[in-house]
């Protein structure tokens, strides 16, 4: 038995209408079998690739509906934004479109990839402000830039004719398989995709489990739900951009206290391996915040067994030059690249002591910093190894003890591993 969401909760007419409104702009993207997956998991995994919009994300559909709806007199004023990325192009693509100016505010550390990309989509109809290190600090300063000038402001999540938009992709999954649908599982950021298919499946398919995957370093909605009460977190981890704010929202949050079936996090390290495996095994491009999903099947390995389950690919904006810290964060989680302090005798043939006699046939050093200071006796080097095993971690540290390079283990100290590393 559901509860009763307090305020607004999206209606499947106005939903509909909002198919309507997007389809201009809006492909129908394609709902795949993972072969690979469904074997893997003994499941009917399905993949819905938001990823196949020309903007590379679910989020077209959203700032359409909502741009859209505006009277004459607003979209004559003109519209503003802030995204980490994906709200931001399919912002800039309305605005093109409807030849509305805009002016969209994107955080400084926001890919350059997806900077780029909102430009070119919006062209001369939009204006691109870098401002602060995460999404709150640049919403902050739009909605002060929107109130002084008297534009409106178009919420990446927080706003109805945002979510409606978003809940089409509900409408899209119900309409491309005649199979009943067991699980769905959704990237939360703010909230405003997984409370559109909470709307849509409860009022065509409410016996589907709508299932919310946040990243472990900002879990805003999972920690609102357990307090009862909209959380905003001091800190989080940004790497995860797409899905990384600090604070959901006052219409999102209820919607999905009330109606999803469960929230979880999912590791970022986890996430970045289940990015590499999409892209060398299935040849799929995500961006981490699209990988959510899949990475959060393993918790439900047992629930889902001969389930129809679908995974949305929420998009695919991702960074090339992230790939070194995506591989990076991937080791760490997997056990396979550690990081020490080793102090090493001040002599002659050190370091080739510690080459043959203490690293493993099959360890790699990846990583070396070391300054030679002659008036010590020991002198540290900062050195990160790459593992084929994770069973080799144990055997390599009491190697080193027992010849006296051991000087500190860094992985599990984060503040002096973000200094030194």
């Amino acid at each position: 038995m559901k509860k009763t969401v307090d305020a607004y909760f999206p209606q499947i007419a106005d939903i509909y209408q909002a198919a309507k409104t997007i389809a201009q702009v809006a492909e129908v993207t394609p709902l795949q079998q993972s072969i690979r997956y469904s074997k893997n998991y003994g499941a009917n995994i399905l993949l819905k690739r938001e990823d196949l919009h020309r903007v590379r994300s679910y989020k077209i559909r959203g700032a359409y509906n909502k741009i859209s709806s505006l009277s004459k007199e607003e979209l004559e004023k003109g519209v503003v934004c802030a995204s980490a990325g994906n709200h931001a192009q399919g912002v800039a693509f309305a605005c093109s479109h409807l030849q509305v100016k805009g002016t969209i505010f994107m955080p400084v550390v926001t890919p350059k990839q997806k900077i780029d990309q909102t430009k070119m989509f919006g062209g001369d109809w939009v204006k691109v402000v870098l401002e602060g290190d995460t999404f709150d600090d640049s919403n902050k300063a739009a909605q002060l830039f929107c109130a002084e000038e008297g534009k409106t402001f178009v919420h990446p999540f927080d706003d109805e004719k945002i979510i409606e938009g978003q809940a089409t992709v509900g409408l899209e999954i119900l309409q491309q398989t005649d199979a009943p649908i067991d699980y769905v599982f959704a990237a939360v950021g703010g909230g405003g995709l997984a409370s559109g298919l909470c709307a849509t499946f409860n009022a065509l398919s409410p016996k589907t489990k709508i299932i919310g995957v946040e990243p472990e370093g900002a879990p805003s909605m999972k920690k609102a739900i357990e307090a009862g009460e909209l959380v905003e977190l001091q800190q989080i981890d940004k790497f995860i951009d797409g899905a990384a704010v600090q604070k959901v929202g006052q219409l999102t949050f209820p919607i999905c206290r009330d109606y999803l079936h469960q929230m979880m996090t999912v590791p970022e390290g986890k996430v970045c391996q289940t990015i590499l495996d999409l892209y060398n095994r299935d040849a799929i491009v995500v961006e981490p915040a699209g990988a959510l999903t899949i990475a959060a099947l393993d918790d439900f390995s047992e629930e889902i067994k001969g389930k129809n389950v679908v995974c949305i690919i929420s998009g695919s904006n991702n960074d090339i030059t992230r790939t070194a810290e995506i591989k990076e964060r991937a080791l760490l989680y997997a056990n396979l690249k550690h990081y020490f302090i080793v102090r090493f005798p001040q002599r002659p043939g050190a370091l080739k002591e510690f080459v043959v006699d203490i690293l493993g046939p099959n360890d790699d050093i990846t990583h070396f910093e070391y300054s030679k200071k002659s008036s010590r006796e020991n002198a540290p080097a900062v050195v990160g190894i790459e593992l084929k095993s994770s069973e080799d971690l144990e055997p390599l540290i009491q190697r080193m003890k027992a010849n006296s390079f051991f000087g500190d283990y860094l992985n599990n100290k984060p503040d002096l591993f973000q200094y030194l590393v």
